[in-house]
């Protein structure tokens, strides 16, 4: 069960960081998605922490203003979103791949369809 929060109205050139419980799982067995989908458009891949912590993954419309982290005390994985753009406004979803023998989760870590748990969305709007 994975729950998000952090989202909000934020004018452009402001931030916001989204957080992403996992309430029931150790966050160090999973590998981590982010991704969002505004209105009329696609789902599309935004960040991504794999299950060590070690390697992070950005899209390029977001390189140089998100990071994504995690805090494996708290269960909890963070997008944190700074010089924040009008074309960034989406309803954003955190998703948890679950790593275990025989999966290769850097063949699928851009596709939100193949992760193993996802949460409910987060409301992100900036104002221009």
């Amino acid at each position: 069960h994975l729950v998000e929060s952090g989202g909000g109205l934020v004018q452009a050139g402001g931030s916001l960081r989204l957080s992403c419980v996992a309430s029931g799982r150790t966050v160090s067995n999973y590998a981590w998605g982010w991704f969002r989908q505004a209105p009329g458009n696609e789902r599309e891949f935004v960040a991504a922490i794999s299950e060590t912590g070690s390697d992070l993954y950005l899209a390029d419309s977001v390189k140089g203003r998100f990071t994504i982290s995690r805090d494996t005390a708290k269960f909890t994985v963070y997008l944190q979103m700074n010089r924040m753009k009008p074309e960034d406004s989406a309803i954003y979803y955190c998703a948890a791949y679950e790593v275990l023998y025989g999966r290769d989760w850097s063949k699928h870590r851009l596709s939100y369809d193949d992760y193993d748990y996802w949460g409910q969305g987060t409301q992100v709007t900036v104002s221009s």
